[in-house]
């Protein structure tokens, strides 16, 4: 089964769209951000708010599930979805990045990851098939095959080889796959070099994927080379099917990889720039711990119409961080994540209209601004 996603806007002057995905039943508006919920949560708030707020397809773990509770347990008890009361789709991660930023704890060989877990020390080797299996018995809407990834800077030698090895692992995840129902992605390396992207795109392609991601960006490279490094993607990943640009979500580069082709992204900075007291707003982000908010009275944002935003005063947010209390992270949350919500309709009409050049005008504006 897999999953259905068809263009439905192409805008004009650049390789920007908009799309339709379709998942358990879901329709998923595309370009479309994932909250993150790697252990089963979102953090801070409930499966409940995030639906409310408007999403309909999160991220979780892979690697983190298969740690705590166990994929087992989860299975045992219906699936991940119904383990935590989400009504939406699913998608995993196969656990690449997180061995990969484990590196002191991990080996990589052709047959997969040897490592040692950061819960208990124990090991254990991660395969290509066993990610898969692990998966499945989430029972989640979209796969992502194991992959290598490589920090920056790399030689290029180095990043064929994960390349090759990514590419390898891919094959033998289409070959171990028991389940119809949930998409497969594969996830494009090759890190900075464009000829590898290339190869690396044009090899996945043809294996007929669900969807692919690029992954191995916002591993420390300068801005601007990511973007060139996504510019250098997309052409060779199909039309026809979605494309993910993994762990990339600052406002301005979520709209930078619109632009060049992207349709799906994820990433932790929304719920954990709000758990540090930094939250996202029409006129740049505002760290509310600032004495100048010590007795404002005002919205965090005006523009804004989030459960904080309509009922609480800056004054009062910044005391909840003052002291610690955990309302204060809830509030927070729930307004960042309704915050790049907004963003992504706002990216949305703006294809529609052809008039995306003009909203990262402002974001461009707003990318070095912090209200402090």
């Amino acid at each position: 089964m897999g999953c259905d996603f068809v263009v439905t806007h192409r805008s004009a002057g650049s390789n920007a769209r908009t799309g339709l995905l379709k998942l358990s039943g879901l329709e998923v508006e595309t370009p479309a951000f994932m909250p993150v919920g790697t252990l089963g949560a979102v953090k801070a708030v409930s499966a409940e708010t995030v639906w409310e707020i408007g999403f309909r397809l999160l991220l979780s773990n892979a690697y983190h599930l298969y740690l705590r509770p166990g994929h087992q347990i989860i299975e045992n008890c219906g699936g991940l979805a119904k383990f935590m009361n989400w009504h939406g789709a699913i998608l995993t991660d196969s656990g690449g990045f997180q061995v990969f930023s484990l590196a002191r704890l991990r080996k990589i060989n052709d047959e997969g990851v040897i490592f040692q877990s950061h819960v208990d020390g124990s090991k254990h080797l991660f395969t290509p098939e066993l990610s898969l299996s692990v998966q499945e018995s989430l029972g989640v809407d979209i796969i992502m095959c194991l992959d290598d990834v490589r920090g920056y800077p790399v030689g290029e030698s180095e990043a064929l080889d994960a390349l090759k090895r990514t590419e390898s692992w891919a094959a033998r995840t289409i070959a171990a796959k028991k389940k119809v129902d949930p998409a497969l992605f594969s996830i494009v390396q090759g890190s900075m070099f464009p000829n590898l992207r290339r190869l690396s795109a044009e090899g996945l392609a043809s294996m007929g994927f669900d969807g692919y991601a690029i992954g191995g960006l916002s591993v420390g490279e300068p801005h601007d080379l990511m973007v060139e490094t996504i510019e250098a993607t997309t052409p060779y990943l199909p039309w026809n099917k979605p494309r993910y640009l993994m762990g990339v979500g600052m406002p301005i580069d979520i709209l930078e990889a619109t632009i060049r082709g992207v349709d799906m992204f994820d990433c932790v900075l929304p719920t954990r720039n709000a758990r540090n007291a930094y939250l996202f707003t029409s006129s740049g982000r505002v760290n509310i711990r600032n004495s100048r908010y010590r007795d404002d009275q005002g919205p965090v944002d005006s523009d804004c119409a989030c459960v904080l935003c309509r009922n609480y005063s800056r004054a009062y947010l910044r005391h909840l961080f003052q002291e610690r209390e955990i309302l204060g992270l809830c509030l927070a949350t729930i307004h960042n994540l309704n915050f790049y919500h907004r963003l992504m309709s706002d990216i949305r009409t703006a294809i529609k209209e052809d008039s995306l050049n003009s909203l990262l005008k402002l974001y461009l504006s707003q990318s070095e601004e912090i209200n402090d």
